[in-house]
């Protein structure tokens, strides 16, 4: 595998290399001839040869033209990996191969607007469904009481997070390889929640594949980030439910008493670690303003920024929020767990879709999931040095405000990686944490 520099990495939509070999609607037709052979078991179901400005996805259209390839990959029981492949034509292919952006929720589509826009920037790429198919997974919604076929099959989980990037990529890498006659230059992966999640499993169950991997928000500890769902909710079940305006107070009240802790006045906290500000001071008993917080609204509060605790020792089960994301909690109070959680819970751990998620055990239950769910999509050894030391860099980005992940889970994780490794890491790994509300990956990193 080829070794390049942190900053290289950085900087992966920034270079444009132009000597390559050209394709056309013929090469493109070609992939599907009788003969030629991407893998014992891929498949290419079509290809179609895409003129510039020929299709529109989600309004941005393509501004180069490229042969687009749908093909499959089988594994295990009769199952497959569907995937596309999107190739430059001619001289707007840059050299590099981008598997582009991983898989978001439950998965089960290719996200065709992540491909578009990084196919207008000259890179080969590719993405898959995650080896289910949405449209046969309740549409990829989770739901209590429903059933989600693919989460009562243990090789549809585990290619889920941990193997359907790996197990498209090798072909996809061959498709390249036969069209512009070379492999490509560096090979990158980048993924976002989920997908961030699945670039953590690259790195450590397939270290091989990627020079370089861009993991934002990962949720790579998914059983635990599940389980922080779950927690979260429990203030929605009382009195101490936080609407929307209490969000937005409690909010208001952090970032006006920590704002100016950077030396600029931006609406921003740009370290909410060091933000040191006294949630009871907005409590009714000592805040006589006509907006406060009730004694059981004050507990959920401390409840969301402490996060789960094992039931047993007290012990974190996963972080809680940070000051300045309040206004973003909604989701934890009302939504989330429903989508992920207790659908989780009902398929995957117990078996048993009329499960109550309200009893669930802190303690005992905590051993279940982790046996059942969590050596099947969880991604956090700390030691990724099989993927270092091949060259391999990683950067991983994650945003203080971020509604569905603890924004200091990655910082933990650091650490961990530090201290397994007994070294700096900084030479092959970078986390940058995002202020304020966090765009889409794709619009942090540079653009070419």
């Amino acid at each position: 595998m080829a070794r390049l520099g942190l900053s290289t990495v950085a900087a992966i939509f920034a270079q444009a290399v132009t000597s390559v070999t050209a394709t056309g609607s013929e090469q493109c037709s070609s992939l599907t001839a009788c003969g030629i052979s991407f893998g014992e078991a891929v498949s290419i179901v079509n290809t179609t040869s895409i003129p510039a400005s020929g299709l529109n996805i989600s309004g941005t259209v393509n501004t180069i033209p490229f042969c687009r390839v749908f093909a499959e990959v089988s594994y295990a029981n009769n199952h497959s990996v569907g995937f596309e492949v999107w190739l430059p034509e001619g001289t707007d292919y840059n050299g590099r191969f981008l598997a582009d952006i991983g898989n978001g929720g439950m998965a089960g589509i290719v996200d065709e607007a992540a491909l578009m826009l990084n196919v207008n920037k000259g890179f080969a790429v590719a993405g898959g469904d995650s080896g289910h198919l949405a449209s046969e997974n309740n549409d990829g919604e989770g739901s209590p009481g429903v059933y989600i076929p693919y989460l009562h099959d243990k090789d549809e989980v585990s290619a889920w997070i941990h193997n359907s990037i790996a197990l498209f990529t090798p072909p996809a890498r061959k498709v390249i390889e036969y069209v512009y006659g070379s492999a490509p230059t560096y090979s990158y992966y980048l993924g976002c929640s989920t997908g961030g999640a699945q670039g953590f499993s690259l790195a450590q169950f397939h270290p091989e594949l990627f020079d370089g991997i861009v993991a934002g928000c990962p949720g790579n500890w998914y059983s635990h980030l599940a389980l922080s769902f779950l927690w979260n909710t429990i203030p929605s079940t009382s009195l101490g439910f936080l609407p929307q305006e209490t969000l937005d107070y409690i909010k208001s009240a952090v970032v006006s008493a920590c704002d100016e802790q950077d030396g600029v006045l931006d609406g921003l906290i740009e370290d909410p670690l060091s933000c040191k500000f006294d949630i009871a001071s907005l409590s009714c008993a000592v805040n006589e303003s006509v907006q406060c917080l009730t004694t059981e609204q004050l507990a959920s509060a401390l409840h969301i920024y402490g996060g789960p605790h094992d039931s047993r020792d007290n012990s974190s089960l996963y972080p809680g929020f940070s000051f300045g994301s309040e206004s973003e909690w909604m989701y934890q109070e009302d939504m989330l767990a429903d989508a992920f959680t207790i659908p989780i819970l009902q398929n995957l751990v117990f078996d048993n879709l009329t499960y109550n998620a309200s009893t669930f055990n802190w303690g005992s239950d905590v051993d279940v999931l982790d046996a059942r769910a969590g050596t099947l999509i969880d991604a956090i050894n700390p030691n990724l040095s099989n993927f270092s030391t091949r060259g391999g860099k990683m950067i991983v980005t994650q945003g203080w405000t971020d509604p569905f992940n603890a924004a200091t889970w990655p910082i933990q994780h650091r650490e961990q990686m530090a201290a397994a490794t007994q070294g700096d890491i900084d030479d092959w790994f970078e986390l940058y944490m995002i202020p304020g509300k966090f765009p889409p990956i794709n619009k942090i990193h540079p653009r070419a």
